[in-house]
């Protein structure tokens, strides 16, 4: 690669096709790592401390500085992968992507997040030319709202209000939370009654992002486009909060026992 020039970062295959894994520069390059790696990585360190299923992520992106790995992106579908159409009209399964998971080291400088998720939208459009939106979350939990995404020119499609529950100093989406015996016992994916019964229940926001990589798309997307909310701005109804804020001392969160 060369430094002043940012290019793709091409990996010549067994029967000399050209693949691409990366974007960047020197200095600074998102490129394909090991699937566990990643995972590995964002369990340890993302506040989640989970990871989307293999079926749903399924591009791992680390983000190189100077040769050092200091963050992890992973993409792939929504929660309910079969939602986008929902969300924009005609869009099939293998037309949008997701970005399910994001962490960089503290060592990592500012605005690294917004560089990486930019040469990451390069690599996709080349890698995945099927692709034409990308949708991603912000929640309370890290606060900012979003600014992230407002930085990398992401349109914003409103909030809603999501539950989650804790326990045990994790946090489980209501997806994994069940209180009968019988229905947990029918998927793995919830957690033991034991749990689910001293679980909190909290509600949080979580505020909505899409950029499209065809622009011609977006006269097509379901949801109504809103302005930017502002981080210190409480005139919309978004409270100054702290990045980073710890989730169980966010005074916006709502929480009972039900």
């Amino acid at each position: 690669m060369n430094e002043c020039k940012k290019q793709y970062i091409i990996n010549p295959t067994l029967f000399g096709q050209a693949e691409v894994i990366g974007f960047g520069r020197d200095s600074f390059y998102v490129k394909e790592i090991a699937k566990q790696k990643s995972k590995d990585v964002i369990i340890k360190n993302h506040y989640s401390h989970k990871v989307c299923t293999d079926g749903t992520t399924h591009i791992h992106l680390g983000c190189f500085i100077n040769g050092e790995m200091l963050g992890v992106l992973q993409f792939g579908y929504a929660m309910n992968p079969q939602s986008m159409a929902s969300v924009v009209k005609g869009t099939e399964i293998d037309q949008y992507k997701e970005l399910n998971r994001m962490w960089f080291d503290d060592k990592a400088k500012r605005n690294t997040e917004s560089m990486a998720i930019s040469y990451s939208i390069k690599y996709i459009k080349r890698k995945y030319p099927r692709v034409k939106w990308i949708q991603s979350f912000a929640d309370e939990r890290c606060g900012g709202f979003g600014i992230v995404y407002q930085a990398c020119n992401f349109d914003f499609f409103g909030e809603h209000e999501n539950i989650f529950y804790e326990v045990d100093n994790e946090v489980y989406h209501k997806s994994r939370v069940a209180f009968d015996q019988k229905t947990i016992s029918k998927n793995s994916r919830y957690i033991p009654l034991e749990k689910a019964e001293r679980a909190v229940k909290k509600s949080l926001r979580q505020f909505r992002y899409i950029y499209f990589l065809d622009k011609r798309w977006k006269k097509d997307c379901l949801l109504k486009e809103m302005p930017y909310p502002k981080h210190y701005d409480n005139s919309n109804g978004f409270e100054k909060t702290k990045a980073g804020m710890d989730f169980k001392k966010y005074g916006q969160l709502r929480t009972d026992h039900d």
